[in-house]
């Protein structure tokens, strides 16, 4: 099994993280019991989002966008940005998990200023209105 939990075996079906016909219908209360694996997904944020998140302030925001990217690259906390869509994406760790992903307990340490992008997960994303849930170990 590979760290981005390919070919997991569960009680409920084969979960692969890269296959979306394995992903589950979101349904409420999904995330209580899930591993946070959309948490290990990449995540593209905006310079609104980094204003957000207390990365920028807002009078930075306003100036050079590669000027931000080459700062937070710098401090690792993204890994790329496209200056054709002004669209950064965030870091992540060695075990692909998010930087803001608590090991312990698999919840969002910056919840109230995450991303857009994880606040509309799964209403928007790769496969729309599913998840790729995976059970806590």
């Amino acid at each position: 099994m590979s760290k981005r939990g390919k070919n997991t075996a569960s009680a409920v079906s084969i979960f692969n993280i890269d296959d979306l016909s394995t992903w589950q219908k979101y349904r409420k209360g999904l995330c209580d019991t899930c591993h946070a694996t959309c948490c290990t997904l990449p995540v593209e944020v905006t310079v609104s989002d980094l204003v957000r998140m207390s990365l920028v302030d807002e009078f930075e925001a306003e100036g050079d966008l590669k000027a931000i990217a080459k700062r937070l690259q710098k401090a690792r906390i993204i890994d790329n940005f496209n200056h054709k869509t002004a669209i950064f994406t965030l870091a992540r760790m060695a075990n692909d998990d998010c930087l803001y992903l608590d090991s312990k307990t698999r919840r969002c340490t910056i919840y109230h200023q995450r991303p857009e992008t994880c606040r509309n997960h799964p209403q928007i994303g790769p496969k729309a209105n599913h998840c790729p849930y995976r059970p806590r170990e």
